[in-house]
C-alpha cells in the first residue's frame, strides 16, 4: 500500500465513527468486488446485502424475484439492509435497486456514508454478460433494459454522498480511488447534505 492510500485509510478509520460505507449503484458497477477491497484496506468487516438476504431467505435472488415479485423483494431487501445499517461501521454492497427505495436511503443517510459507482453502459453490459443471475435483464433486448434502468436510476443514485466512477482499471486502483474520495470528504467536514462529492477520474480530488 502506497503511503498516500496509507494516509488515506487511516484518515477514513479515524474519522468515519460508527458509520458504515454503502456501495450503491447498478449491477455490473462493481460494488462487490469493490466493496471487498475497501473492507481490506478499511480493515473493516464487509458485507453484501444479496448474500445476506439469499442467507435470510434461503433462497437466490431470481428465485425470489420469480416466487414473490420485486415489490416483495423490495421489501425484504429494504428490512435487511436497515439491520445491517445497524452494526457500523462496516462496508456493505447492496443490490441495484436499494437505493431506490425511500425508507431505505434514508435510513443510509443516517447510518452511513453512502457511494455511488457510476459506470457508463458498455462498460455494465460487458460486466454484466458474464453472470446469467440477473433477473432484470432476462429480457429479449438486455442493453435496452439496462439503458432504462440508467435513465430512472442515475437520478437518484446523484443523491449519494459521493460518486466515484468505476472505471476499467485493477480492483485495488478503484478501492483506492473509493478510500481517497471518503477521506477527502470526511476531512472536508463530511455532513450529510444530499450532494454528490464526484472523485475526478484524472486528478484524485473531490468536489462538493
Amino acid at each position: 500500500m502506497s503511503p498516500e492510500a496509507k494516509a488515506n485509510c487511516d484518515t477514513v478509520r479515524g474519522l468515519i465513527g460508527q458509520r458504515s460505507i454503502v456501495l450503491v449503484g447498478l449491477m455490473g458497477a462493481g460494488k462487490s468486488a469493490i466493496g471487498r477491497k475497501v473492507a481490506a484496506m478499511l480493515e473493516l468487516p464487509f458485507v453484501d446485502a444479496d448474500t445476506e438476504i439469499e442467507s435470510v431467505s434461503q433462497m437466490t435472488i431470481p428465485e425470489l424475484f420469480e416466487h414473490y415479485g420485486e415489490p416483495e423483494f423490495r421489501a425484504l431487501e429494504k428490512r435487511v439492509v436497515s439491520r445491517l445499517l445497524k452494526s457500523g461501521p462496516r462496508v456493505l454492497a447492496t443490490g441495484g435497486g436499494a437505493f431506490i427505495n425511500d425508507s431505505t436511503r434514508q435510513a443510509i443517510r443516517r447510518r452511513g456514508i453512502s457511494v455511488w459507482l457510476s459506470a457508463d453502459l458498455d462498460l455494465l453490459m460487458e460486466r454484466v454478460s458474464r453472470r446469467q443471475n440477473r433477473p432484470l435483464l432476462r429480457d429479449p433486448d438486455p442493453r435496452g433494459v439496462m439503458r432504462r434502468l440508467m435513465d430512472e436510476r442515475y437520478p437518484i443514485y446523484r443523491e449519494a454522498t459521493i460518486e466515484v466512477a468505476s472505471r476499467d482499471i485493477s480492483k485495488e486502483e478503484m478501492a483506492a480511488n473509493v478510500v481517497a474520495a471518503i477521506a477527502g470528504w470526511l476531512e472536508s467536514g463530511g455532513t450529510q447534505n444530499g450532494r454528490a462529492a464526484t472523485l475526478a477520474e484524472t486528478t484524485g480530488n473531490t468536489k462538493s
